[in-house]
């Protein structure tokens, strides 16, 4: 849950506010009995890694951590031509979305905080970072956005007579 100043309230709580009214990104884990089995400070530019998360999740709650493994789903989007592997609040994957729509590309998205395979995938792609968006074009993979190699891609593929995607 956020809670941003001057609310403040569960921050002060937990002890992650800091004087100048911001908070730290604070990551606690609390069982059904209010016990606190997990506490993760980060500095607030910091993303703490998903799938430590829902380990510790799993191991808490197995039947909170729904089937987000779907490795059917995740397999059968990745056969399609173009994929954005994207989260919802990222201002890029927005910028992505835009110019694809624009360009009238077919694309299939998928949204790494939901899928660990996926977010596995990209930090594969993105030497151990989850970079958003990340999109695979074909067999091609492009790592942030870059409409240039995007360009250059689509380009490449109707110099060869295939459709632009």
């Amino acid at each position: 849950m956020s809670d941003f100043w001057p609310h403040g309230e569960i921050a002060n709580l937990y002890g992650v506010m800091k004087d100048d009214g911001r908070s730290e990104r604070a990551i606690f884990l609390i069982d059904k009995n209010g016990i606190i089995r997990y506490i993760d400070i980060h500095d607030i530019d910091e993303q703490p890694e998903n799938d430590v998360l829902l380990d510790l999740i799993s191991e808490l709650e197995p039947d909170l951590v729904y089937l987000m493994e779907n490795d059917d789903e995740i397999d059968n989007i990745l056969k399609k031509d173009v994929v954005l592997f994207c989260t919802s609040w990222c201002p890029d994957c927005k910028k992505a979305r835009e110019w694809l729509t624009e360009n009238k590309i077919d694309y299939s998205e998928v949204d790494v905080n939901r899928y660990p395979k996926a977010a596995k995938l990209v930090r594969n792609w993105a030497d151990g970072n989850l970079v958003t968006p990340t999109i695979k074009v074909k067999d091609q993979i492009i790592v942030d956005y870059q409409v240039d190699k995007l360009e250059e891609i689509l380009k490449t593929n109707r110099k060869k007579g295939r459709p632009s995607i």
